[in-house]
């Protein structure tokens, strides 16, 4: 008897290839690493608080990290440099995060306005202040690299990387239109409002504040109330809390003053400065020797007596050229002082120290005496 099944097709019994699924695959898993980046970054967002306690706590741990600079100094130098770039990378998505809230802006400091300004404005400025704090921030790392392969490639990594930053410099001087270098060359981090749940005392504050608007004063003829008034304890801060400064009125582009002349000829002088003392340290084959030291000191000491000190001088510029005032302090642990004064002193002293806090100074008494980078400024 003939049956009246028919034999299955040969397309029916084909196997099932992965040549459609993988079309439709792939998108997807394109899509992956953007999702999880925007993900992050909302954790960033919402976790502001909780994420610069643990990269201060992470930082803090490197530096007190016994033998960091010994036995592990290119692990611990790497793993100092990546929280770096890391937090620089967060103060990126906070800074973005910012921006986007509504309503009235925040007061700002003058750097974070004059920075964002120059961000905002140019392109090529962001980049040139990325890379120069990229290279800030792994600039020893790469020295500790060099070193292991001898003296020689180690100062032509150091006059490298600071001929880079001076580079930097001179292209954020010419992009500023000739206005004073800032530093850091990018905004620092600023703190995002947590919304929190109320709790029963702050319930409590609420309540006080609107039973005294219950009792406000209104006007007969017009029918508007008067505002009560503040506290008679907080009169003074809260006139100061509406009260603009002259530097918050200002556009941010004139919170630093152009310089020409002299001044101009100082802060040249000032990103020249580093590079000229890397290669005269690299030429000398003497630590204490005093040429390259009085050297690089005389031409910063010319840079901020070239300066002209005039009644236009703003906060911000006040400010930077304290901060230069106080980083020259480091000339005090470099070169042939160091070598003849300070070395001396630091070692003597650390004798006389409990053993914990001495073996502390000893790591760093270590990165002193080996390390152009450890007590560079710029």
């Amino acid at each position: 008897m003939n049956s009246s099944i028919k034999p299955p097709a040969k397309e029916a019994l084909k196997p099932i290839t992965s040549s459609t699924t993988t079309p439709r695959l792939l998108p997807a898993a394109l899509a992956l690493p953007p999702k999880w980046l925007n993900m992050y970054s909302d954790f960033i967002t919402k976790n502001q608080s909780s994420v610069t306690q643990i990269e201060s706590a992470l930082r803090s741990l490197t530096y007190i990290i016994p033998g960091r600079f010994r036995d592990a100094e290119l692990a611990s130098e790497s793993l100092h440099s990546s929280i770096q770039l890391l937090s620089m990378y967060h103060d990126t998505l906070l800074t973005r995060a910012i921006s986007k809230l509504p309503g009235v802006p925040r007061q700002q400091s003058p750097h974070n306005r004059y920075t964002k300004f120059w961000i905002a404005k140019s392109k090529f400025y962001r980049r040139v202040a990325t890379i120069l704090a990229m290279i800030q921030y792994t600039e020893l790392l790469w020295e500790m690299m060099a070193k292991r392969k001898g003296e020689r490639v180690r100062w032509r990594i150091v006059v490298i990387l600071e001929a880079v930053k001076a580079v930097c410099r001179l292209c954020l001087l010419r992009i500023t239109n000739s206005r004073p270098l800032v530093s850091p060359a990018l905004p620092e981090r600023e703190i995002i409002p947590e919304e929190e749940a109320p709790t029963e005392e702050k319930e409590l504050e609420m309540e006080e504040e609107v039973r005294p608007r219950e009792r406000e004063y209104k006007m007969k003829r017009t029918g508007l109330s008067l505002p009560t008034l503040p506290n008679p304890s907080d009169i003074s801060s809260y006139l100061l809390s509406k009260v603009l400064t002259a530097d918050d009125i200002k556009a941010p582009n004139t919170l630093l003053n152009k310089v020409n002349g002299s001044a101009q000829l100082a802060e040249i002088l000032h990103v020249l400065q580093p590079v000229i003392y890397a290669i005269a340290m690299s030429r000398s084959k003497d630590k204490k020797n005093w040429q390259p030291w009085l050297l690089g000191l005389s031409i910063e000491y010319a840079a901020r007596k070239l300066r002209k000190d005039g009644l236009r001088t703003t906060a911000l510029e006040r400010e930077q050229w304290s901060k230069r005032g106080w980083a020259m302090g480091w000339w005090t642990m470099r070169g042939a002082f160091y070598e003849n004064v300070t070395k001396g002193f630091l070692h003597s002293t650390s004798d006389r120290l409990p053993s914990l806090i001495s073996g502390v100074l000893d790591d760093y008494l270590y990165l002193w005496d080996g390390y152009y980078f450890s007590t560079s400024s710029n």
